[in-house]
């Protein structure tokens, strides 16, 4: 019985499209497929939705903008359901490993957050410059910051509150300047992350560090004074390599923008 349902719904579907009406699908799986051939404007030669895969994972690296060809599947995909169903993903990952974690309750345990696309969104911004396909802006990207106007990312405030409550402090490692300190811990209070052990930002003298050599040192500084790394989560790879990484890493969704 079930079988002939199934039929004559797909039959329906082929008849209607066929006569020319636009038939609406229950709970789509990929809200942007139209983007990639299935219907709509045909992408030639790209498949956004592999190239976002070779990014997450790490194997198309060095990258300067999305695609152009790319920028209405990803500003799709960040607004639409299944960038939040992504992050749904990592953060119950990240909240299961943590409460099976033998803890030894002397307040040396952390968890390293970053900031911009972890536990902050920049959404606002990049929905108004092209979602990563125009090329990065220090000028306009450092004004959106000191407006303090980023709303948190609902998944990741949810994983901050569950290591509270496990015991687990947190420490916040960016790459926001010193001079943002005052409007970061204002906008980070403001949204909900109203505790933390430590927030470090960059210094001056730090400027022309990569990613992984500044976040690389400021973790072994930590571990340095006796803290133990339970956790790290980031949006890009280079929160996450590089040396004293912790026990366990786990990469947030964020096909925007590469910092190396």
């Amino acid at each position: 019985m079930m079988e002939v349902l199934l039929l004559f719904f797909l039959a329906t579907i082929i008849v209607a499209t066929s006569n020319g009406y636009h038939v609406e699908i229950p709970y789509q799986i990929h809200l942007l497929r139209p983007q990639t051939g299935a219907g709509g404007h045909h992408v030639h030669g790209l498949s956004c939705l592999s190239w976002r895969l070779g990014v997450e994972t790490n194997n198309i690296i060095g990258w300067t903008t999305v695609p152009q060809a790319c920028e209405g599947y990803v500003g799709h995909y960040m607004l639409g359901h299944q960038y939040r169903k992504d992050w749904k993903v990592v953060a119950n990952a990240a909240c299961l490993y943590a409460q099976g974690l033998n803890l030894t309750g002397d307040g040396k345990d952390i968890w390293v957050f970053d900031v911009d696309e972890t536990t902050l969104s920049n959404l606002p911004y990049y929905a108004d410059h092209g979602f990563g396909a125009e090329v990065y802006n220090s000028t306009l990207f450092n004004a959106w910051v000191l407006t303090g106007k980023a709303p948190a990312l609902p998944e990741s405030l949810k994983l901050y509150q569950k290591l509270l409550s496990l015991g687990i402090k947190v420490v916040f490692i960016t790459g926001r300047s010193e001079d943002q300190r005052n409007v970061t811990e204002t906008n980070l209070k403001n949204v909900g992350f109203h505790t933390w052990k430590k927030l470090i930002l960059k210094q001056s003298s730090e400027s022309g560090t990569t990613a992984v050599v500044y976040k690389s040192s400021k973790r072994k500084e930590l571990e340095a004074k006796g803290y133990r790394i339970v956790g790290n989560i980031g949006d890009q790879w280079s929160d996450l390599l590089g040396t004293h990484v912790g026990n366990r890493t786990f990469k947030a969704p964020d096909p925007m923008y590469y910092i190396s």
